[in-house]
Protein backbone atom coordinates (compact mmCIF):
# COMPACT_ATOMS: atom_id res chain seq x y z
CA UNK A 1 0.00 0.00 0.00
CA UNK A 2 2.78 2.44 0.92
CA UNK A 3 4.63 2.04 -2.43
CA UNK A 4 1.38 2.65 -4.33
CA UNK A 5 0.62 5.75 -2.26
CA UNK A 6 4.15 7.05 -2.81
CA UNK A 7 3.85 6.46 -6.56
CA UNK A 8 0.54 8.38 -6.67
CA UNK A 9 2.02 11.30 -4.72
CA UNK A 10 5.12 11.46 -6.94
CA UNK A 11 3.03 11.29 -10.10
CA UNK A 12 0.73 14.04 -8.84
CA UNK A 13 3.70 16.21 -7.93
CA UNK A 14 5.20 15.79 -11.40
CA UNK A 15 1.95 16.76 -13.13
CA UNK A 16 1.45 19.69 -10.79
CA UNK A 17 4.86 21.19 -11.56
CA UNK A 18 4.65 20.99 -15.35
CA UNK A 19 4.20 24.39 -16.97
CA UNK A 20 1.07 24.95 -18.97
CA UNK A 21 1.62 25.83 -22.58
CA UNK A 22 -0.41 28.55 -24.21
CA UNK A 23 -2.83 27.72 -26.98
CA UNK A 24 -2.09 29.26 -30.40
CA UNK A 25 -4.92 31.78 -29.94
CA UNK A 26 -3.60 32.81 -26.51
CA UNK A 27 -0.10 33.15 -27.99
CA UNK A 28 -1.52 35.44 -30.68
CA UNK A 29 -3.32 37.49 -28.03
CA UNK A 30 -0.08 37.75 -26.02
CA UNK A 31 1.75 39.04 -29.08
CA UNK A 32 -0.91 41.71 -29.71
CA UNK A 33 -0.97 42.72 -26.02
CA UNK A 34 2.82 42.98 -25.84
CA UNK A 35 2.78 45.19 -28.96
CA UNK A 36 0.08 47.42 -27.47
CA UNK A 37 1.92 47.67 -24.16
CA UNK A 38 5.13 48.64 -26.00
CA UNK A 39 3.54 51.79 -27.48
CA UNK A 40 1.31 52.70 -24.53
CA UNK A 41 3.55 55.43 -23.07
CA UNK A 42 4.30 56.93 -26.48
CA UNK A 43 0.59 57.30 -27.21
CA UNK A 44 -0.19 58.72 -23.76
CA UNK A 45 2.71 61.19 -24.01
CA UNK A 46 1.38 62.57 -27.30
CA UNK A 47 -1.45 64.17 -25.29
CA UNK A 48 -3.70 64.07 -28.37
CA UNK A 49 -6.13 61.34 -27.34
CA UNK A 50 -4.39 58.65 -29.39
CA UNK A 51 -4.04 56.56 -26.22
CA UNK A 52 -7.77 55.87 -26.53
CA UNK A 53 -7.03 53.71 -29.60
CA UNK A 54 -5.80 51.05 -27.16
CA UNK A 55 -9.24 50.87 -25.47
CA UNK A 56 -12.71 49.67 -26.48
CA UNK A 57 -15.43 52.30 -26.89
CA UNK A 58 -17.05 51.06 -23.64
CA UNK A 59 -13.83 50.76 -21.63
CA UNK A 60 -13.33 51.71 -17.98
CA UNK A 61 -10.23 52.64 -16.02
CA UNK A 62 -9.98 51.73 -12.35
CA UNK A 63 -7.25 54.04 -11.02
CA UNK A 64 -6.07 53.82 -7.42
CA UNK A 65 -7.72 56.06 -4.83
CA UNK A 66 -10.34 57.25 -7.32
CA UNK A 67 -13.72 56.39 -8.75
CA UNK A 68 -13.90 54.37 -11.97
CA UNK A 69 -13.44 56.35 -15.18
CA UNK A 70 -15.71 55.07 -17.94
CA UNK A 71 -16.48 56.23 -21.46
CA UNK A 72 -14.34 57.94 -24.09
CA UNK A 73 -14.94 61.51 -22.90
CA UNK A 74 -14.10 60.77 -19.28
CA UNK A 75 -11.06 58.72 -20.23
CA UNK A 76 -9.85 61.51 -22.52
CA UNK A 77 -10.09 63.93 -19.57
CA UNK A 78 -8.21 61.45 -17.36
CA UNK A 79 -5.30 61.20 -19.79
CA UNK A 80 -5.27 64.87 -20.85
CA UNK A 81 -2.14 66.71 -19.73
CA UNK A 82 -0.80 63.69 -17.85
CA UNK A 83 2.86 63.52 -16.90
CA UNK A 84 5.34 62.53 -19.59
CA UNK A 85 6.59 59.12 -18.48
CA UNK A 86 7.86 55.85 -19.87
CA UNK A 87 6.20 52.70 -18.65
CA UNK A 88 7.46 49.15 -19.15
CA UNK A 89 5.01 46.31 -18.63
CA UNK A 90 6.03 42.77 -17.77
CA UNK A 91 3.29 40.23 -18.33
CA UNK A 92 3.24 37.68 -15.52
CA UNK A 93 0.18 35.69 -16.59
CA UNK A 94 -2.50 35.66 -19.28
CA UNK A 95 -5.78 33.92 -18.61
CA UNK A 96 -8.58 33.14 -21.01
CA UNK A 97 -9.41 31.36 -24.22
CA UNK A 98 -7.63 33.81 -26.53
CA UNK A 99 -10.83 34.06 -28.57
CA UNK A 100 -13.00 36.78 -27.01
CA UNK A 101 -11.54 37.96 -23.68
CA UNK A 102 -8.12 37.65 -22.07
CA UNK A 103 -7.07 38.79 -18.62
CA UNK A 104 -3.55 40.18 -18.30
CA UNK A 105 -1.73 40.20 -14.97
CA UNK A 106 1.36 42.40 -15.21
CA UNK A 107 3.85 44.48 -13.31
CA UNK A 108 4.87 47.94 -14.44
CA UNK A 109 7.88 50.15 -13.93
CA UNK A 110 7.50 53.86 -14.62
CA UNK A 111 10.38 56.25 -15.30
CA UNK A 112 10.60 59.94 -16.12
CA UNK A 113 11.88 61.10 -19.49
CA UNK A 114 15.46 60.95 -18.21
CA UNK A 115 15.08 57.31 -17.15
CA UNK A 116 14.81 57.85 -13.39
CA UNK A 117 12.42 55.43 -11.71
CA UNK A 118 9.23 57.11 -10.48
CA UNK A 119 7.03 54.16 -9.57
CA UNK A 120 6.34 50.46 -9.92
CA UNK A 121 3.17 48.51 -9.41
CA UNK A 122 0.71 46.01 -10.77
CA UNK A 123 -1.91 45.93 -13.50
CA UNK A 124 -4.92 43.76 -14.24
CA UNK A 125 -6.40 44.32 -17.70
CA UNK A 126 -9.33 42.57 -19.30
CA UNK A 127 -8.72 42.61 -23.04
CA UNK A 128 -11.58 42.24 -25.50
CA UNK A 129 -11.22 41.01 -29.08
CA UNK A 130 -12.83 43.54 -31.39
CA UNK A 131 -13.08 43.95 -35.16
CA UNK A 132 -9.97 46.16 -34.80
CA UNK A 133 -8.01 43.62 -32.76
CA UNK A 134 -7.36 43.27 -29.03
CA UNK A 135 -8.40 46.34 -27.02
CA UNK A 136 -8.44 47.07 -23.30
CA UNK A 137 -11.93 46.75 -21.86
CA UNK A 138 -11.14 47.11 -18.14
CA UNK A 139 -7.85 48.53 -16.85
CA UNK A 140 -7.02 48.42 -13.13
CA UNK A 141 -3.66 49.54 -11.80
CA UNK A 142 -2.02 50.54 -8.55
CA UNK A 143 1.37 51.41 -7.15
CA UNK A 144 3.36 49.13 -4.90
CA UNK A 145 4.09 52.16 -2.70
CA UNK A 146 1.98 54.06 -0.16
CA UNK A 147 0.12 57.11 -1.37
CA UNK A 148 1.80 60.42 -0.51
CA UNK A 149 -0.70 62.70 1.20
Amino acid sequence: MKPLLLLILLTSACYGTQGQSESPSLKAARKAIEASNAVYSDLANKNDGSILTRYTADACLYPPNAAPVCGRDNMAKFFKDGPKVNTRFTIRHLYGDGQTYVTEESFYEMTDQQGHKIDDGKVIVIWKKTADGWKMYRDMFSSNHPRNN
